[in-house]
């Protein structure tokens, strides 16, 4: 039936964007994102942390960077879903999950923190 028009969805994320917010944020411009477009993932990520270290003269004792990379990442896909969706049920199709991991996941990754983020940037 394709003479059916689409139902509306009125979530916190219909707007959302990550790019839009950290322009606004003066974080980022059109040149930067077509510069990162050139890079890798692996590259992106490699680069970060050798600009992170640099204030420690490239010495990261004791930070357990190889077994965080998990959580950083799933958090990273996580914000990612929540923004590129229109709302929580779809997000969690798009990553794979069901309602029942999205409940465990939900204190580990403070996920209302990132609704409530997306929500305050679209009222700017």
């Amino acid at each position: 039936m394709a003479w059916k028009t689409k139902k509306e969805f009125n979530s916190k994320t219909k707007y959302f964007s990550l790019a839009n917010k950290l322009r606004k944020e003066k974080k980022i411009n059109r040149e930067f994102e077509s510069q990162i477009s050139n890079l890798t993932l692996e590259e992106l990520i490699g680069l970060k942390l050798e600009l992170s270290t640099k204030a420690v003269d490239n010495r990261l004792y004791n930070l357990p960077i190889w077994h965080s990379l998990v959580n950083i990442v799933q958090e990273a896909v996580l914000s990612y879903a929540f923004s590129a969706t229109r709302t929580k049920r779809e997000a969690m199709r798009f990553i794979g999950l069901n309602e029942r991991m999205i409940y465990k996941l939900k204190d580990k990754y403070d996920i209302n923190a990132i609704l409530e983020e997306i929500e305050n940037d679209e009222q700017l």
